[in-house]
């Protein structure tokens, strides 16, 4: 295995904006895959207040040698002021899909 994985959780206001994201990181190599589920309701707090919203929650799958392109990449087209964009490590998993994750997406230079 090459690197270390990682699930990023990017949320974004519609499905159509998670969908651009998506193309662009995978376009980007920046990630091997990206699930989007549609319409999570998220509760959080804003502006000194708690808002609610209905928004689509981006899975992606990449290393986290890829994280800071990844996330200047998706602050480039994000509609939101501080975009969630948040890496959780893969402890383990499918040794093929993790050497699949790193032929799909860039080498580290």
């Amino acid at each position: 295995m090459l690197g270390i994985y990682a699930i990023v959780l990017i949320t974004a206001p519609s499905r159509e904006e998670a969908e651009n994201i998506a193309r662009k990181l995978l376009e980007e190599k920046l990630a091997a895959c990206v699930n989007i589920i549609g319409e999570a309701k998220s509760l959080f707090w804003w502006e000194e207040k708690i808002e609610e919203a209905a928004e689509a929650l981006l899975v992606i799958k990449t290393r986290l040698d890829q994280m800071e392109k990844l996330i200047e990449a998706v602050k480039q087209i994000h509609s939101y002021t501080v975009p969630e964009i948040i890496a959780l490590p893969i402890v383990a998993g499918n040794k093929q899909y993790l050497e699949w994750i790193d032929q799909t997406i860039l080498k580290p230079k």
